[in-house]
């Protein structure tokens, strides 16, 4: 007895420390393109060229930040990026929110259709739908505007919002807003006093998902932006490749590194929130 209890202790304390290694060894691996990155942005043009790379910079500098602010409106083109995902992420889980509540609470077949529309919308490539969805806008006279890309970016965001925000909406017992009924409360108010503060999680994780695939999204923002002072920050990275595909490297991970750094901001500041919400959804829904 007296030896078998430290053998026990002795093989949970190495199992603990394999779990502890093999998630080091796994963050390490996502870390791994960040902190190559980032320390290819304060690497001299010497260091860049050579044929023996080394994993950190051997004279850090910030010329290769400097070079990036002088040749590019980086600034200009951040904050582009920074209301077209605000608002889109904030219109797309705004209109979510209402319909979602309604495809789960009342079942008809519009909702089924509704259903049905989410999942096959996922399944068009961006090439299938920016020829018709061109002439749209040409039409409306929103190609190369910033509330024309917006617009886009909530009804492509739309469909994974309401999917995502059924699953919390389930989440939600019938008991509270029959409750509430019982004491008068519409349905618009049973919505936004009783079920809504119940969505906070949800929400969260669904305003961060279409924050980042907005601020990421590439190929919508080249083909309807032409206006240098309408492109967005992905749209400006392109700009450090040369004529003949030549990239700056320097300039390019600094660039690269600074738009990394709001989604990094967001996810930081609302993790808890973010990693609550997705497991309730993924539990309760």
């Amino acid at each position: 007895m007296s030896t078998t209890l430290p053998k026990v202790r002795a093989r949970r304390a190495a199992g603990r420390a394999g779990q502890y290694l093999s998630l080091l060894c796994y963050l390490i691996f996502l870390a791994f393109p960040l902190l190559w990155l980032l320390s290819t942005s304060f690497k001299s043009p010497q260091e860049l060229g050579s044929i023996n790379p080394t994993w950190l910079p051997q004279h850090p500098s910030l010329d290769n930040y400097r070079t990036a602010f002088d040749a590019q409106p980086l600034l200009h083109s951040a904050l582009n990026s920074l209301i077209v995902a605000v608002s889109a992420s904030v219109i797309s889980v705004g209109l979510a929110v209402p319909a979602a509540y309604v495809m789960v609470r009342y079942r008809s077949r519009v909702s089924q259709a509704g259903t049905v529309w989410i999942l096959v919308s996922q399944m068009f490539p961006f090439v299938l739908v920016i020829i018709p969805l061109f002439l749209v806008l040409k039409n409306l006279h929103l190609i190369d505007s910033i509330p024309g890309l917006i617009i886009v970016y909530v009804v492509w965001n739309l469909p994974f919002s309401l999917w995502m925000l059924q699953g919390y909406v389930k989440s939600v017992p019938r008991s509270l807003e029959e409750a509430a009924a019982m004491d008068g409360a519409g349905r618009l108010r049973t919505l936004t006093s009783v079920v809504l503060p119940l969505l906070a999680p949800g929400l969260v994780a669904t305003l961060m998902f279409s924050f980042v695939t907005a601020w990421n999204e590439f190929f919508f923002a080249l083909v309807l932006l032409k206006s240098p002072e309408n492109q967005t920050m992905s749209v400006i990275l392109t700009r450090f490749l040369g004529a003949e595909g030549v990239a700056d490297l320097g300039p390019l991970a600094a660039a690269s590194v600074l738009a990394t750094i709001p989604s990094l901001l967001f996810f930081g500041l609302l993790q808890r929130r973010l990693v609550g919400g997705m497991l309730s959804g993924a539990v309760k829904g």
